[in-house]
């Protein structure tokens, strides 16, 4: 059901959207049927780019087909809603009919607002927020340990080693005591981290490294998830958990695992005087981490929508979609991911890494 909705609903926006470029464009019937083939085309490979078959073509070519692909589908969004605004100003009669038929100057707004739209959330994409958050406990931590923590990398055929480099550079800037990562490291496959030894890369974190496994390391297959992850020095948790001085750090398996551990059960033999770090990456039931005393939880996987107005769905869905909460005791940072899936636009949202500080009462 989910997955013919998920066919259903971009296909209809498309062909929505897709009949208003014909009817808008001033051009004779052969032209206006070349730019609809052309926009159709390069939604389509929206479809290639979320399966296995890029792993089948030439690099360059994989990484072209993403990001038309991803790109296509964020402007196909705001074209849809650009013609759907039209529509309902026309159905009040606040503007003529003319206005969507064969019209240079609606044509020439179209162009320009979908310009604005990706150059600005292009730009605010790589600038990437530093976050800071303070952590209080009374247990027996070092005062000031620091914690860099980053969720949803998605490395892959968009995001390649150089921007990688750039990232490495900055937590280590940080001078971290321990890096955490929430999940989905890898995006769709892993190919393109093994072609440009990504591995290496991360392995240059002049910090321990711990971090839990997220839905897209399903999808691009677990065991050759794990196996990067080992490569590249991290200590995977997998409903495990492991000590940092007095911080112990449980990693619950994706949600994807129907039969994961409980985080009850996962922390059924911690010490209670240890300061208990809790990564999952899909912040859902945030209300079990309070019942299991877990003193800080930090979790990804929403993006916070990425681009608006996509951000007020997962506002509806999640009890936190992006940001700090605090249930009881126990402290929480759902974080909007220093990478993206897809094409690299924030808008309305930000790519960000945290910067948390332990401190006593």
């Amino acid at each position: 059901m989910w997955r013919l909705l998920f066919l259903i609903i971009p296909l209809s926006a498309l062909a929505y959207t897709l009949w208003h470029v014909w009817t808008l464009l001033p051009l004779p019937s052969a032209w206006r049927t070349a730019a609809v083939v052309l926009c159709a085309g390069a939604f389509c490979m929206l479809f290639l780019s979320i399966g296995k078959v890029l792993d089948a073509m030439p690099m360059t070519v994989a990484t072209t087909v993403y990001r038309v692909g991803t790109t296509s589908m964020i402007i196909l969004l705001y074209a849809f809603i650009f013609f759907l605004i039209l529509d309902l100003l026309r159905l009040v009669r606040v503007i003529p009919a003319q206005v969507l038929h064969g019209n240079w100057l609606t044509l020439a707004a179209l162009v320009a607002v979908l310009l604005v739209l990706t150059v600005c959330g292009n730009i605010h994409y790589h600038h990437k927020k530093r976050q800071e958050i303070t952590l209080t406990t009374d247990k027996a931590v070092r005062p000031g340990t620091k914690l860099l923590l980053a969720s949803d990398l998605h490395l892959g055929y968009h995001i390649r080693r150089n921007e990688l480099r750039q990232w490495v550079d900055m937590i280590n800037a940080e001078r971290p005591d321990i890096v955490l990562l929430g999940g989905d490291l890898v995006d769709r496959g892993i190919r393109p981290l093994i072609e440009e030894d990504m591995a290496a890369e991360l392995r240059r974190i002049n910090a321990p490294v711990f971090a839990c496994f997220g839905n897209h390391e399903y999808y691009c297959g677990a065991d050759r998830a794990e196996a990067f992850y080992r490569s590249a020095g991290i200590t995977l948790l997998r409903d495990s958990t492991a000590s940092f001085g007095g911080i112990c750090i449980a990693g619950r398996d994706d949600r994807t695992n129907s039969r994961r551990k409980s985080v009850k059960s996962l922390l059924k033999t911690v010490p209670r005087d240890k300061f208990i770090i809790l990564l999952d990456h899909q912040p859902y039931n945030l209300r079990r981490a309070a019942e299991a005393g877990v003193d800080f939880q930090f979790s990804g996987h929403t993006h916070h929508g990425q681009v608006f107005p996509a951000s007020l769905i997962t506002d509806a869905v999640y009890t936190v979609a992006h940001g700090e909460y605090t249930d009881g005791k126990t402290q929480y940072y759902v974080s909007s991911g220093l990478g993206i899936w897809g094409a690299k636009f924030r808008i309305g949202t930000c790519s960000e890494y945290v910067v948390a500080t332990i401190v006593n009462n």
